[in-house]
């Protein structure tokens, strides 16, 4: 059930247009802010309700739906308007992805719905993303926009994506330029590879026979998301 659903002519708060899907764009900039609240946002006759607590989506809600499902279908909703809502609150949580990981999904089951696929929400559940264990739970680690494990060869493992694909390229790539490097310099092959450039913020480990690939959002500190992953995998390589 809606928690609360927006006021008309009252506190009203911030209202915009969702055509073109700039709520996208809300919802990462309430993410960066560390947001606590919600976002009302109505279509047509449809209402639904997305929840943050300190900038992480907890929860979401449309019509008898809850969680990833209802956050979905909010998101490829074709028009609309929105709300901002900081007093809203929910003590419940169905959501513990990252919003990187969310939106991504989202655009991807939207992809596939304009590509001719399947319905991108369907009644029964949508599917989730398959991705490896670590990815999944370097997922949960804030400023880690996507992760992919990757064999030696750059061929990520249990995913499929496209992002995955593009990652793990990207991670081929830096693990090569790391072991020319170490050959140069006497050091050996690459352990690890941190790397801030125009193409963007990303991480690279190596492990006995993959290597963990990882983008790193823009606004988040490549130390700061380095050492938060070496303290959640307790110092030992994956």
């Amino acid at each position: 059930m809606i928690a609360e659903s927006t006021q008309r002519g009252k506190e009203r708060g911030f209202e915009g247009s969702i055509a073109g899907l700039p709520l996208t764009d809300v919802l990462q900039l309430k993410g960066h802010n560390r947001f606590t609240g919600a976002i009302s946002v109505e279509y047509r006759q449809r209402q639904g309700m997305i929840f943050f607590r300190d900038g992480e989506i907890i929860h979401a809600e449309q019509g008898g739906m809850v969680g990833e499902l209802a956050l979905y279908e909010i998101i490829r909703w074709p028009g609309g308007r929105f709300a901002i809502q900081p007093k809203v609150s929910t003590t419940g949580r169905s959501i513990s992805q990252s919003i990187g990981y969310l939106l991504l999904e989202a655009h991807r089951l939207m992809d596939e719905e304009n590509a001719g696929g399947r319905p991108a929400v369907e009644a029964s559940g949508a599917a989730p993303r398959r991705m490896s264990v670590i990815a999944e739970r370097l997922l949960q680690i804030a400023g880690v926009e996507y992760a992919v494990l990757l064999r030696n060869d750059g061929t990520p493992v249990d995913d499929e994506s496209t992002e995955a694909e593009a990652l793990a390229r990207r991670g081929k790539d830096l693990s090569r330029l790391g072991n020319r490097l170490g050959d140069l310099l006497g050091l050996g092959g690459v352990k690890s590879v941190a790397v801030h450039s125009s193409a963007g913020k990303h991480l690279l480990f190596e492990s006995k026979n993959h290597y963990i690939s990882i983008a790193v959002g823009k606004e988040s500190s490549l130390a700061q998301v380095e050492a938060d992953i070496r303290a959640a995998f307790g110092g030992r390589k994956q």
